[in-house]
């Protein structure tokens, strides 16, 4: 059992510290989701090494980072359109530093698979300092995994080389095209073109949002000349930025866009005039899919290899959510234990320690669904449920994750009164970047559809389900969790019962009730894998504080109380405040009714 955090007061900030010696719940996590040995100890190696890494250098060159942030440089002295971006130092040497420690492949720098947990945690920590980071390396991941699966190897193992290369000076980074000017997130309405030359292609079109658009290669979506319009006629293609030569592949920026967060990533407008790219397609050889009248770029599934990098993209977003949420509440506890006013702590007033523990409550629930997704394959009856699960889960994560992270950086920075809305403090920079993340990878409108298109073509919310009843079925026995799997499988009944609904109400109200759908979908499933978490926890150690966490979420996010809690007598938040932040160890005994 770990024991319990000092006193926040004892920290000036967070920046300084180890992050993942200051978060047991992690730990637990890696706990509870990585039972090999072997594993686990690999977990703690790796993840350990990240803590003092992230917190105590990566942190701090964020802030310079975001103060001086990439520009421009358009022409060089004899007016050569040249496109190069010129970065902060902070900036390159934190990269370098996470390339050269495995973070793109930590498979390449520990010489064996990593499980998907573990990666997910690093990135996890990584957010905390810089969610821009995670944006161009997370592509760069992405990139590696397309290449790899639909690409030659004789045009793709190089580039796959490189891209999970952990030598700084041979590494590459990858980078994701989709949107144009005209189309946004309907990327049917595209038009950038792509017309065969031998087995090559050429690209021709302008790209309008191009974040990491200084990378050394780029998975876009192009219309193949001669195939239909609509997404399903669209090409996915790999775009190396220069050719062999050095020089430029038919490749322009045109701008830098003024951005109001995430400032480190460059994010540009881009000029495709010619580009040599290849077709991300079945990864056999042209002759071998001539023989086979294979035609990998009409099939009509370009859009879903393309979709394979968003959906990976789509859960690194959600981790970002995460991270932000975890470092608004790690900065706002340590203030809160510093600031005194009217003689007091704030952190001893009633209304600051409710503000806390609710922060914390909301991280935890949130890191138990998006864990979930990592470990969907292992947690699920089988792997094709795990798949189901995750298709449904993750666009549920990212949308819940990033909105509470706007939520949490804004009310973080209320606890620090004036101070968090001065540059100089943490909290500004938490703020600007949570904004970015409920757009990135789809707004929660599309979001609530892709989870609605989950339900309608694959059933997906069915395997929700059944993995939501498993996690209650683990739980029961503990009656200190009895009330809370009450109100969890109310939720579930209630969840059920609107998917019936749903599948035979007409178009229009199902679409406008797919945002109502998708918030109980997601409160249900975080209640229930807190629930579940919450019985490992006191069937290890006897230890009823993540019981004490399930409560809390499912009386604010499940339950209806009358008069609207007013009259509830529960002190939980109030009594058990030290034990909670701080994550200390809370006896059965304190949670009874």
């Amino acid at each position: 059992m770990t024991a319990m955090l000092p006193d926040y007061a004892e920290f000036e900030q967070a920046m300084g510290l180890d992050w993942y010696a200051m978060d047991p719940n992690l730990s637990f996590l890696l706990d509870h989701y990585v039972p090999d040995p072997a594993d686990r100890a690999f977990a703690e190696d790796h993840v350990g090494r990240f803590g003092p890494l992230v917190g105590e250098v990566i942190a701090p060159r964020a802030e310079e980072t975001d103060r001086k942030g990439p520009t421009l440089r358009r022409y060089d002295r004899w007016g050569y359109d040249i496109g190069e971006i010129v970065h902060n130092t902070t900036w390159t040497d934190s990269k370098a530093d996470l390339v050269r420690n495995g973070f793109v492949s930590l498979e390449t720098y520990a010489g064996r698979p990593s499980p998907a947990v573990v990666t997910a945690s690093l990135n996890y920590l990584v957010s905390q300092a810089e969610t821009a980071i995670l944006c161009g390396l997370g592509m760069t991941a992405g990139a590696a995994d397309i290449i790899e699966r639909h690409v030659e190897p004789a045009v793709g193992d190089d580039m796959v080389r490189r891209l999970r290369s952990i030598d700084p000076t041979d590494a590459w980074e990858g980078g994701m095209f989709l949107t144009e000017r005209q189309g946004g997130s309907d990327v049917g309405a595209n038009t950038t073109k792509a017309v065969q030359d031998g087995d090559e292609w050429r690209v021709f079109g302008d790209k309008h949002f191009c974040s990491n658009v200084d990378a050394d290669v780029f998975v876009i979506l192009a219309r193949p000349d001669g195939a239909p319009a609509g997404s399903r006629g669209l090409g996915t293609f790999i775009v190396p930025r220069h050719l062999p030569d050095g020089s430029p592949n038919g490749f322009s920026i045109k701008r830098l866009k003024s951005k109001l967060g995430t400032i480190g990533v460059p994010t540009g407008e881009v000029t495709l005039d010619g580009a040599r790219a290849w077709l991300a397609g079945s990864g056999a050889p042209p002759a071998v899919q001539a023989v086979q009248a294979i035609d990998p770029a009409r099939d009509g599934r370009g859009i879903n290899r393309m979709m394979e990098m968003v959906n990976g993209s789509r859960f690194g977003v959600a981790i970002m959510g995460l991270g932000i949420h975890r470092r608004s509440f790690f900065e706002a506890a340590i203030y809160a234990a510093r600031r005194s006013q009217f003689g007091n702590r704030i952190d001893a007033y009633p209304l600051v320690r409710e503000t806390l523990v609710d922060l914390l409550v909301d991280l935890e629930a949130g890191m138990s669904a998006t864990y979930e997704c990592a470990a969907a394959e292992r947690t699920a009856s089988d792997a094709e449920a795990g798949r189901l699960v995750r298709r449904i889960l993750v666009p549920l994560a990212k949308m819940r994750c990033t909105r509470m992270a706007v939520g949490a950086a804004s009310t973080a920075l209320e606890v620090f009164g004036g101070n968090g809305y001065m540059a100089d403090w943490p909290m500004a920079r938490q703020l600007r970047d949570a904004q970015c993340h409920t757009i990135w990878e789809g707004t929660e409108n599309i979001l609530c559809i892709d989870v609605r298109r989950a339900m309608r073509g694959e059933q997906a919310h069915l395997a929700l389900f059944t993995r939501m009843e498993q996690a209650l079925d683990a739980s029961v026995g503990h009656k200190v969790l009895s009330t809370t799997i009450d109100t969890v499988a109310s939720a579930l009944a209630d969840a059920r019962s609107a998917a019936t609904y749903l599948e035979s109400a007409p178009d229009d109200m199902a679409l406008l009730h797919s945002r109502r759908f998708a918030e109980l979908l997601a409160d249900a499933s975080e209640g229930a894998l807190l629930v579940e978490q919450a019985a490992w926890a006191l069937e290890r150690d006897g230890d009823a504080r993540k019981a004490a966490v399930a409560r809390r979420f499912a009386s604010r996010h499940l339950a209806t109380p009358p008069v609207r809690g007013i009259t509830d007598p529960d002190r939980m938040v109030l009594d058990l405040f030290e034990p909670l932040i701080r994550y200390g160890a809370i006896e059965e005994s304190d949670l009874a009714a």
